[in-house]
């Protein structure tokens, strides 16, 4: 599932990403807000691609247009401007198949530049449910989960503009569904001046407050609303980051081959 805007620079490469796993059996449904640029042009080649082209309200509102649309038992989150990488869909598979309790799982994620240079990886770790609810360590384009999550009503929350992915993890996470971590990759994530996740001030402050809201949503306990609360809720996301790096010391459990063996 792919939401579209003006992305026409780097959706080709997301396209052909999904096209070169060797793995047969898939849907790509892309949502796209009417773009202006060389997307619908591009799209046009590829006949596989099921298209939805209308105008939305955002990139969570494609996201659960596409949701709607899907057919497929394990369904995957890829941006317009990011690619999976070689054999992803095997391995999720495979890990799909041999854990029949098994909900959803993600990876670590490559971060490349707009020339689709590697700056940098994304090491994340397990699932934490209270975690959750400060950080989203879970890369969305290296998410794939059952669609029984689906089934069951679990959409994207239209009012969230930012933390869209960590208000529907925290939520599937509280819900009691399984998922886990691979120390492995299977996407890249591309940075450039377009991503709306770039952190600008105004962008921060958005983080800050729905990542509030988030914690108020889900939490047994409620932190309010006011400028304390916010200030209160940064300090605790600083405080929090000798646990993650506790949590990734714990990595080597959870290689490919040592869950699947």
């Amino acid at each position: 599932m792919t939401p579209s805007y003006n992305q026409g620079e780097f959706i080709e490469e997301a396209i052909k990403s999904i096209l070169n796993q060797g793995y047969e059996n898939f849907e790509h449904i892309i949502v796209d807000n009417c773009s202006n640029d060389q997307t619908p042009e591009i799209i046009k080649k590829y006949p596989h691609v099921v298209l939805i082209c209308e105008p939305d309200e955002g990139q969570s509102d494609a996201l659960n247009k596409g949701f709607s649309k899907a057919t497929g038992d394990i369904i995957g989150w890829l941006n317009a401007d990011d690619f999976y990488l070689k054999d992803t869909f095997k391995k999720v598979v495979s890990l799909f198949s041999k854990d029949e309790k098994l909900d959803g799982v993600y990876s670590n994620v490559h971060f490349i530049d707009k020339h689709g240079n590697l700056t940098t990886d994304l090491i994340t770790h397990r699932a934490v449910k209270w975690l959750s609810l400060f950080h989203c360590y879970i890369p969305s384009t290296t998410f794939f989960f059952n669609r029984a999550i689906l089934d069951n009503g679990l959409r994207i929350d239209k009012e969230i503009h930012i933390c869209m992915d960590k208000d529907f993890f925290a939520n599937i996470l509280h819900k009691g569904y399984k998922i886990t971590y691979i120390n492995d990759f299977f996407a890249s994530f591309r940075w450039h001046e377009s991503n709306k996740s770039l952190d600008t001030p105004e962008v921060k402050r958005i983080r800050f407050r729905e990542g509030l809201s988030i914690f108020n949503r889900y939490s047994n306990f409620r932190l309010g609303n006011g400028n304390f609360s916010i200030s209160l809720y940064k300090n605790l996301l600083g405080g929090l980051k000798v646990v993650r790096k506790i949590l990734k010391m714990q990595n080597h459990k959870y290689t490919f081959e040592q869950l699947t063996n």
